[in-house]
């Protein structure tokens, strides 16, 4: 699958224009622990030499999930935050002022995955359940109240427990939750332990979006060069993931201690994660949001009082630093 050609000549263009300028650090903040398959464009963008040829230098740390790193770049305490596209809804409705800058896919990457014993089948048959999320402060524990109030329920409906990366793998194993909001590097792990799981897409209730990359309202204006150089880095990560996802997994494997070994697995949950969510239409540029879809977003979030006041959608995203 190959992004636009436009978009890659842009970056190859701009890796040799920016060589003369000083490289200049960015703090990247993951919503998970990056070792995870999600992020396997982010290492390969790295391994590969793409952050350095636009003048980058990337460190990527570990935030208490997505609405806690896009609140930490909003403060100042990192450049960049992975999260997903909707975020910044939430956040700006706090006066933080973050916006999207990179959408790294049209399909949400959360799902709600139910342990196939229950023989739960909809959102209402989970009504006393427990259901596990990797934090209060991550998007997914936002998806599920947005689930939740799709189905005219309300967390108290539900046992919201916020697990950790390690326990929503090994709690589901245990049987000790019933469901968790779900990427595809939870339940792979899960399913080959021999837990078979029921699978409900989000996008069944509300208008998700997929993971995105958000930069504050100050650091898009003040560091501008530095974002564009990361974001195109990004894209051409991405766009080897998606041209030849076996290699990238090779990559990534080989560079990662937590996945040594693990080729075959990693190789599966991309493909997944490329399907699923990476995916655009033919025709359509990578990386662009979608002002249409944000309103739909914000217009369900308002009507199910997830957020108090609209922002103005304008004020959510920038398609700037694309090409």
């Amino acid at each position: 699958m190959h992004l636009k050609r436009r978009t890659l000549i842009t970056t190859a263009a701009t890796g040799i224009i920016t060589k003369a300028r000083a490289a200049e650090a960015i703090t990247y903040l993951t919503p998970a622990p990056s070792f995870l398959v999600a992020f396997v464009p982010h290492h390969i963008a790295m391994i590969r030499g793409y952050f350095a040829a636009n003048n980058v230098t990337l460190t990527l740390q570990t935030a208490r999930g997505g609405a806690d790193a896009a609140k930490q770049v909003a403060v100042g305490n990192a450049d960049l935050a992975g999260s997903v596209g909707e975020i910044s809804m939430i956040v700006r409705a706090n006066g933080l002022p973050v916006r999207g800058v990179l959408l790294l896919g049209r399909r949400p990457i959360f799902r709600l995955a139910i342990r196939q014993a229950l023989g739960a089948t909809s959102i209402p048959d989970l009504r006393g359940r427990k259901i596990g999320v990797l934090s209060y402060q991550d998007t997914a524990y936002f998806s599920l109240l947005a689930v939740l109030a799709a189905n005219a329920m309300t967390k108290s409906d539900v046992q919201i427990e916020a697990v950790g990366n390690a326990g929503l793998t090994q709690l589901m194993i245990a049987g000790s939750l019933d469901a968790i909001m779900d990427t595809p590097d939870w339940a792979d792990t899960i399913e080959a332990a021999g837990t078979p799981l029921t699978f409900i897409p989000i996008t069944h209730y509300f208008p998700a979006m997929g993971a995105a990359v958000f930069a504050s309202d100050t650091g898009i204006k003040t560091r501008p060069d530095a974002i564009h150089g990361t974001i195109q880095a990004l894209i051409r990560g991405m766009t080897d993931c998606l041209d030849d996802p076996t290699r990238a997994a090779r990559d990534f494997c080989a560079a990662i201690p937590q996945q040594t070994g693990k080729e075959a697995q990693v190789t599966r949950i991309l493909r997944a994660y490329i399907t699923d969510s990476y995916a655009i239409p033919p025709g359509e540029t990578f990386g662009l949001f979608n002002p249409t879809q944000l309103q739909a977003i914000e217009t369900f979030y308002l009507a199910n009082n997830l957020i108090e006041k609209p922002i103005p959608i304008d004020e959510l995203y920038t398609n700037q630093f694309i090409s």
